[in-house]
């Protein structure tokens, strides 16, 4: 896997040191299922996100020019009263000019991720999908699913990500729904009352992509010699069929 380290709240990656962007448990307020814990809680960090990463001067060219970033997150074990702990959870936004919004890959690099995926018409969603991952495991977040990624085991989680660097994400339709379709609890998945309707889980498991070069236990920062695969990733309507595999029933 990628040569990095942390050092407090740094990374060491390839050498170089990089500090992150924090999430307070104040960004949080809006989607955290526990009110009660949360009133009594005051401000903490709750995970870390390094952005736009690179091995070097010649692979970030590469990776800008591609209209990519590479960025790592590490979220601490930890519980937010009865919920386990969760990234704040997104959607991103659509690609110009087309009906679809763009994609997102992940890779677990240490722990393991439960990583919820949603699908909205407006404020219905048709289609929620859990697919749990361990290290070296990839997860392709399909267009037009918001994503959210929980850790709900006893040690940090480590995953890094690849997405097209050309937007920004969209917090806002997690935030005024306060969280996902589903809020994970030590006694398992419970369904979001403030959503009008919630389909029944579907799970799938973490897949490999050959036609991309993408294989688990493979570190994906590497596709960086490759770059051209990730196409799928700033062009996704030229790529469905990929998205189609990921979201089938296992």
């Amino acid at each position: 896997m990628v040569k990095c380290d942390r050092m407090g709240k740094e990374l060491l990656f390839y050498g170089k040191v990089h500090h992150p962007d924090v999430r307070m448990l104040r960004d949080m307020d809006e989607v955290v299922y526990d009110k009660e814990w949360l009133s009594l809680q005051g401000d903490m960090e709750l995970y870390y996100m390094y952005r736009d990463l690179s091995r070097n001067e010649s692979d970030h060219k590469k990776i800008f020019d591609n209209r990519l970033r590479y960025d790592i997150t590490i979220i601490p074990a930890a519980m937010l009263g009865d919920e386990y702990i969760k990234t704040a959870g997104h959607y991103h936004p659509p690609v110009p000019g087309h009906e679809i919004s763009y994609a997102e890959l992940y890779q677990v690099l240490e722990g393991e991720a439960i990583y919820l995926l949603q699908k909205a018409e407006g404020d219905i969603v048709t289609d929620v999908v859990v697919c749990k991952a361990k290290a070296g495991d990839l997860v392709l977040v399909p267009p037009d699913y918001g994503h959210i990624t929980i850790n709900s085991s006893d040690r940090s989680l480590k995953m890094a990500n690849w997405v097209c660097r050309d937007f920004s994400s969209l917090y806002e339709p997690v935030k005024k729904l306060f969280g996902g379709a589903y809020y994970l609890l030590k006694s398992g998945f419970i369904k979001n009352p403030d959503y009008q309707e919630v389909p029944e889980i579907r799970y799938v498991k973490p897949r490999e992509y050959p036609e991309a070069g993408l294989f688990c236990g493979n570190d994906m920062y590497y596709m960086v010699n490759d770059i051209g695969k990730l196409g799928f990733l700033t062009d996704p309507q030229h790529h469905m069929d990929i998205f189609k595999k990921m979201l089938s029933f296992d």
